[in-house]
């Protein structure tokens, strides 16, 4: 696994080489796994993705799983038990974010019949392939993350600024940002 030409920013840990190998800018339609990065994507504000990996775990144990409608429920004891939970970013406004998420989450759900189905909207349904000679090549935010975002806003959201949204759009494979020289590129 190491002696793969990887996208500049996964030469880090071995965490980072195999969420970059594995998962990052695979295709994602899954509502569970499209929640769990919508959350960890915000959580990641002002911090580094790297962080953010290493608490992944400790997001999966405090937050039942991604479990969206138990997360939905969480009350005041929760949310003074997860303030003061190492295992994953405590930030009083991104764990209240969190919450709130959830439940506009649940009602994207309802009003398009899946996440997946409202998400994927702003990439036509398909993943966006382009073609990245270097990291310094992609941009922070694009006119769909733009769209995105300011949708997300609109329904409530937190969390989830255009550089946010593309980062997100990148991580569920909505956009092919693997540098054209990393062997993930053509998989």
């Amino acid at each position: 696994m190491n002696d793969k030409n990887r996208c500049s920013w996964a030469q880090g840990n071995q965490l980072e080489k195999e969420y970059h190998d594995q998962e990052w800018g695979v295709p994602v339609h899954d509502d569970k796994v499209l929640f769990e990065f919508l959350i960890l994507e915000g959580a990641q504000a002002g911090l580094s993705w790297s962080t953010i990996l290493n608490k992944r775990e400790g997001y999966r144990e405090a937050l039942d799983n991604f479990d969206v409608n138990k997360i939905s429920k969480y009350g005041e004891s929760k949310i003074l038990e997860l303030l003061d939970n190492p295992g994953i970013v405590r930030n009083k406004l991104k764990v209240n974010s969190t919450i709130s998420n959830a439940r506009l989450f649940i009602e994207v759900q309802k009003e398009f019949g899946s996440f997946d189905k409202y998400i994927w909207q702003f990439v036509g349904g398909k993943p966006i392939v382009n073609a990245r000679k270097s990291a310094s090549d992609v941009p922070v935010s694009t006119p769909e993350s733009d769209a995105m975002s300011k949708d997300l806003k609109k329904r409530g959201f937190k969390f989830i600024g255009t550089t946010i949204c593309y980062a997100y759009m990148q991580a569920m494979g909505m956009v092919n940002d693997h540098t054209t020289d990393c062997f993930c590129y053509t998989k």
